[in-house]
């Protein structure tokens, strides 16, 4: 195992920051858990730097800000793998956003690999270098941490900085450095990190098939979830579990009573929760969840023609990825259609400028933009996808 630093005092911390004041560039990956709880415990940070290895460990120190400014400091270049959840975490904890970034994840989507990768299985494929993750899932709260444990977090930042200098040689040649920059400002906007609190609900399956009474109601039961969990600091299925959630909103058209009598929901929902899950019911609309229920698509607004409108351009977003060697799901996640379709402007928002319209053309804007006049035309030896006012 590489020698490391492990810091655990503010003295300790400082020193570290003062030792990597003047570094152009930063390794970094972080051990969290948050399994049962509402908000992810920060259980272990890895840095890596020309002057070598450090953990920290964020339990005994009051305040991280010595390398939170690292994080900040456009200047210093942090690579990380899959680096959004820990910026996501950083920023829910500290309000830290990241600045000049680079991702490998991102990086390997942009040289022919599938989207999002292992780190392991690029590692190994890039490196020639077989990691082992058999400590993914282990206990990172518990102390003190084990010999295993710290090789398993050294080896999680010791090849970064040559997986980091052979992607960036590839994508410079293949011109597409350029294109993975563009994606990695986005980890760097404060608006990625938001989240919007009515989110789960607006986009549930089971939101789409409710009356006007089930919906209000649906949406105030996934706000009292949520807010719970916050402040117990429970995770939200342990507050209520989601497989719960359809039994109880129809069992209400029956009051107590129909909960009671459902055996699948717990005895809870109609005994001590009842007073609120009866509040959350009959209480009156108000103007602003009127107009969040007006962004809920009805159940008949998809047919089957969109339905297979949206598979074939899906297909052909997916050839034409495969063609120029850039994972699909990087320049076209599936969830994107649905917004695509409710506001037409992402689209070209999206796909009008930068590394997509370079890779995708204006004729790909176009049938992105306008998805409700695309047509398909069947021929005897061509299948053509036009718009209807063409």
């Amino acid at each position: 195992m590489q020698a490391f630093e492990f810091i655990t005092t503010k003295e300790g911390l400082e020193q570290f920051a003062q030792i990597n004041a003047n570094v152009d560039w930063m390794c970094f990956d972080s051990e969290f858990v948050g399994e049962k709880r509402f908000t992810t415990r920060l259980c272990l940070i890895q840095v890596a730097t020309v002057h070598g290895f450090f953990l920290i460990d964020p339990f005994p120190l009051k305040n991280l800000d010595p390398f939170l400014k690292m994080i900040e400091d456009p200047n210093l270049i942090k690579i990380t793998h899959a680096g959004e959840n820990d910026y996501r975490l950083l920023y829910a904890t500290h309000g830290t956003i990241p600045k000049n970034t680079f991702d490998t994840q991102i990086a390997a989507g942009f040289l022919g690999y599938r989207y999002p990768l292992a780190f392991k299985k690029l590692v190994e494929t890039e490196l020639k270098i077989n990691l082992n993750k058999s400590f993914t899932v282990a206990d990172w709260e518990a102390r003190p941490f084990n010999q295993n444990q710290l090789k398993y977090a050294i080896q999680d930042i010791e090849p970064l900085y040559d997986l980091w200098k052979k992607q960036e040689a590839e994508l410079a040649r293949q011109q597409r450095l350029h294109w993975a920059e563009e994606e990695f400002r986005v980890l760097e906007r404060e608006a990625y990190y938001a989240r919007d609190p009515h989110h789960e609900a607006l986009n549930s399956d089971l939101m789409k098939s409710l009356n006007k009474r089930e919906r209000l109601f649906l949406l105030r039961l996934f706000e009292w979830r949520r807010k719970t969990a916050e402040e117990k600091n429970y995770s939200k299925e342990m507050v209520l579990p989601s497989k719960f959630m359809s039994q109880i909103v129809r069992s209400m058209r029956s009051g107590r009573a129909g909960l009671r009598e459902n055996r699948r929901i717990p005895d809870k929902f109609a005994g001590d929760l009842w007073p609120v899950m009866n509040e959350l019911y009959i209480r009156e609309m108000s103007e602003d969840e009127k107009f969040l229920l007006l962004q809920v698509p009805s159940e008949d607004e998809e047919n089957a023609n969109e339905e297979i409108l949206t598979e074939f351009l899906y297909l052909i977003i997916r050839h034409q990825c495969m063609q120029k060697g850039v994972s699909h799901s990087l320049a076209l996640p599936r969830n994107w259609f649905k917004k695509i379709k409710n506001d037409p402007a992402f689209a070209e928002e999206v796909f009008n400028r930068g590394w997509r319209k370079e890779l995708f053309g204006d004729t790909f804007v176009r049938w992105l933009s306008q998805p409700d006049n695309l047509r398909i035309d069947i021929k005897p030896d061509v299948i053509e996808l036009r718009l209807a006012d063409n």
